[in-house]
């Protein structure tokens, strides 16, 4: 075989290589993008169970507060419950609208930093919708209890009442502190993030992962 046939033949194979190559690449990036998407599907039903428990908080907070303009504690408990729907409905709208925007045609780079800002957002959400809750509890007892059977826990029982919220107040602030500690421990901070972030998250970030070590190799 002469040296211009041999050279046309590797030419051949390394564009049939290329070819196989790109193939590969295509097809493992379809597949993993399908997977993503399909992997955000509970985040994205998570978002809209939490729309709609934030539209019952204000439903009901409002036909609460509306009743007791006259009764201090019991306005600031129902007005307090109505903000935290409405915030609730407004990150959890954010967090949607962010899932919707990640462009899966784009490079995976441009993927991965739109990932990464949903994940900022998501996290975001999931405190503002979570904390709170150290002393929401006993806000929406109070809640219920007065809607229900009438009774009005801080009439009845302020120092029990105070005594929760005072529990609330510490617990937030452990939870603060823990997570001030866990910024010193990098490997303690990454378990911390991933437990907030959800395994949807944390499963579509491995797959670009994937794709782009495949694209390296």
């Amino acid at each position: 075989m002469e040296l211009d046939d041999l050279k046309t033949a590797w030419q051949t194979l390394d564009r049939r290589l290329a070819a196989q190559s790109a193939l590969n690449l295509h097809m493992l990036k379809e597949g993993k993008l399908d997977k993503l998407r399909r992997g955000l599907r509970p985040l994205f039903w998570g978002q809209v169970a939490q729309i709609l428990f934030g539209v019952a908080l204000i439903v009901f907070s409002a036909s609460f507060w509306t009743q007791y303009i006259d009764v201090p504690h019991l306005l600031i408990a129902g007005v307090s419950m109505h903000i935290y729907g409405v915030v609730s409905v407004v990150f959890a709208g954010f967090t949607l609208g962010m899932m919707s925007r990640i462009d899966y045609a784009a490079p995976v780079l441009a993927i991965q930093k739109q990932l990464a800002k949903l994940r900022r957002t998501y996290i975001i959400n999931g405190m503002c919708a979570g904390l709170p809750w150290w002393w929401l509890w006993m806000t929406l007892l109070q809640m219920i209890s007065m809607s229900v059977v009438g009774a009005d826990l801080y009439a009845n029982s302020p120092g029990w009442v105070l005594g929760c919220y005072g529990a609330g107040a510490v617990g937030l602030l452990a939870t603060w502190r823990v997570h001030r500690w866990s910024r010193s421990r990098p490997q303690l901070a990454q378990g911390v993030d991933d437990s907030v972030t959800g395994s949807s998250l944390r499963k579509a970030r491995r797959f670009l992962e994937e794709i782009a070590e495949f694209e390296r190799a």
